[in-house]
């Protein structure tokens, strides 16, 4: 064999990464980036091999992303992308009760409606944390905690693979509140659904089970996260027995009336435990450790291309309309969501806006006054 060993080399690895710690934070709001070790079947760290955890830090809020937030999604995912002891990335949030609920109400109420520009150049942040997940070079896992709503339900959507706590909900929000599910689910779903399920689920606000998202292949897996004296208890308030009624199948819907309320008042005086839900990735991230990282990567991407490819046919096209939609409905959605403490009321009077929309009043302020919720006595 010739001797190529007299050819100039450089020793050690150069540093891939495009932004510093700075992105990252466990202060509340932030994203928080921490490696953890492969574990083997045995539950015994494998040396030099680690996931990469991107985390919402935003409990108390459910979880939303602020501007800041996006930012350091967009950087975690870059890091894990470019880290080449990370076998795969993990997309979670802090807490039980949300992986994420989409943008920051507060901050797109306060700051961003009524300022058209200044949400544009955000979107295209936005748009930045949905590719970064679609061109991470590694398999890419939400781990849902809880609700995943809105643009929480599109940036999940986004990754490879879900597992899910089953008292997760996910579902959209948009034309409820002012906007449109373009940031990935009007892109994504008409691939993972039938085109009239993928529309049902984009206009309607109607919010699923774990059980149903897997039932419809929109989730790799669901599992109990409630330990009741020793024992795996599942969701309560989900129909979980394989049933049609009315010609309709129900594995999967929320049980209604007393049944509904017992569930409820169950689950709110029961703790959570996410041992199997981390047990479920740990099965996964063990699959992806014995695979050709090459021949994975390759894989991974063969698929992404088919969401990837209507994402970014729309993408830039929806910023556009999205920034604009800030000064008329996105205005109205917001601010009436922000102020649900003070009129009682999320929503708008969506039939005084028809009624005024249909007689060709101005958008104006008298308009806007009459259609928001009035402060409660």
């Amino acid at each position: 064999m010739a001797d190529l060993s007299w050819l100039p080399r450089e020793s050690g690895l150069k540093d891939h990464y495009l932004w510093g710690d700075e992105y990252f934070s466990d202060k509340d709001p932030g994203v928080i980036f921490e490696k953890k070790p492969i574990l083997d079947p045995g539950g015994k760290q494998v040396e030099g091999l680690y996931s990469a955890w991107i985390t919402l830090n935003n409990p108390k809020q459910y979880n939303s992303y602020t501007t800041g937030m996006v930012k350091g999604v967009i950087a975690g995912f870059q890091r894990a992308s470019a880290d080449n002891t990370v076998v795969a990335a993990i997309f979670t949030a802090v807490g039980d009760k949300a992986f994420c609920t989409g943008g920051n109400t507060k901050e797109y109420a306060e700051y961003y409606s009524g300022r058209p520009n200044e949400y544009g150049i955000y979107m295209d942040l936005f748009n930045g944390m949905v590719d970064s997940i679609l061109t991470c070079k590694k398999p890419t896992i939400c781990r849902v905690n809880g609700m995943r709503v809105a643009g929480g339900q599109e940036i999940g959507m986004a990754c490879d693979t879900t597992i899910a706590s089953d008292l997760a909900i996910f579902g959209q929000a948009g034309p409820r509140h002012g906007s449109a599910p373009d940031g990935g689910s009007s892109d994504f779903l008409p691939w993972m659904l039938p085109i009239e399920l993928a529309l049902w689920n984009c206009v309607s606000c109607e919010m699923w089970s774990s059980y149903k998202m897997s039932r419809f292949g929109l989730i790799s897996k669901c599992v109990p996260v409630i330990k009741d004296n020793g024992k795996w208890v599942r969701n309560p308030a989900i129909i979980t027995d394989k049933y049609i009624d009315d010609g309709q199948i129900v594995y999967g819907e929320f049980k209604t009336g007393d049944a509904a309320k017992k569930a409820r008042d169950y689950v709110k005086n029961v703790g959570t435990d996410f041992e199997l839900l981390d047990a479920e990735v740990n099965k996964t991230l063990w699959t992806y450790t014995n695979l050709f990282p090459g021949c994975l990567i390759k894989s991974v991407e063969g698929i992404r291309l088919k969401k990837k490819f209507f994402w970014d046919q729309a993408k830039v096209i929806n910023r556009h309309w999205l920034a604009a939609n800030m000064n008329t409905e996105a205005y109205l959605g917001f601010n009436a969501f922000n102020t649900k403490k003070i009129t009682g009321k999320d929503t708008i009077d969506f039939i005084e806006y028809r009624r005024r929309m249909a007689q060709g009043d101005a958008f104006d302020v008298e308009f806007m006054a009459a259609v928001l919720g009035k402060p409660q006595e």
